[in-house]
């Protein structure tokens, strides 16, 4: 593991990542989701696609990176394009699963592989909902001291920093960013998945023109079983000359 700083907005960021096979020229970038870190996507990656240098990275206010100011998805982009920067990472291939594929299309790489990926927004179920307006009504009456029984899972046990960042990356609409990326696409989404359901892989298939979409047996974190399978998938999306 290494750590590297970079500054942005007035704020210092210390980005903590990992690479494998480092004397590879040809590089593959990993953005894990809400809540992870990039040892989830080294679980699932690491022992595939070798003819890659693989980057791993934690997203400010996830595993080892910190965060002392509230963020949003374009803020994240922002960073990491700093980061790759200072590391001399080429753009060429990202993967991002779940909130990590948002800001991987943000990075608008030449091949961008999104595993489960957030950006259509899901209708919350009736209690979710129910939840939303009970806290709106306590926050009115001042009793925010009960927050903490109706915040989301994803968001338990955050600095009040990283609750702002995910109240302010939660609700995001990406459909004229996947619209508006041009390159080649991979997407992966499972069939059981109820936070990123496979129907929004279909939408994004229908905004992205250069995209194949393959569905996956499992839910949100498929990938853990799956890594190698996608891995395959990756490798026969890509024209080698061009990576």
């Amino acid at each position: 593991m290494a750590v590297k700083t970079v500054h942005y907005k007035n704020a210092t960021f210390s980005i903590s990542y990992e690479i494998l096979n480092p004397s590879h020229s040809s590089d593959i970038i990993f953005l894990h989701g809400w809540g992870s870190n990039k040892n989830l996507m080294k679980q699932a990656f690491s022992k595939t696609l070798p003819a890659f240098r693989h980057i791993y990275i934690d997203m400010p206010g996830f595993g080892g990176s910190n965060c002392d100011i509230a963020l949003e998805t374009i803020d994240y982009s922002a960073i990491m394009e700093l980061f790759l920067e200072e590391i001399s990472a080429h753009k060429n291939v990202i993967l991002g699963h779940s909130f990590g594929g948002k800001v991987a299309t943000l990075l608008n790489p030449k091949f961008l592989v999104l595993v489960a990926s957030a950006g259509i927004l899901v209708p919350k179920p009736l209690k979710v909902r129910i939840k939303i307006s009970l806290f709106k009504i306590l926050k009115f009456t001042r009793l925010t001291a009960l927050r903490s029984f109706f915040v989301a899972p994803d968001a338990q046990g955050m600095s009040e920093y990283m609750y702002q960042t995910f109240k302010n990356v939660v609700n995001e609409d990406f459909t004229e960013r996947f619209k508006a990326y041009k390159g080649k696409a991979l997407l992966c989404f499972g069939k059981t998945d109820t936070a990123t359901p496979l129907w929004t892989g279909e939408v994004i298939h229908t905004l992205i023109t250069n995209s194949r979409l393959v569905a996956y047996e499992g839910e949100h974190y498929f990938l853990l079983k799956e890594g190698t399978s996608i891995a395959r998938e990756i490798e026969q999306s890509m024209d080698k000359k061009e990576y």
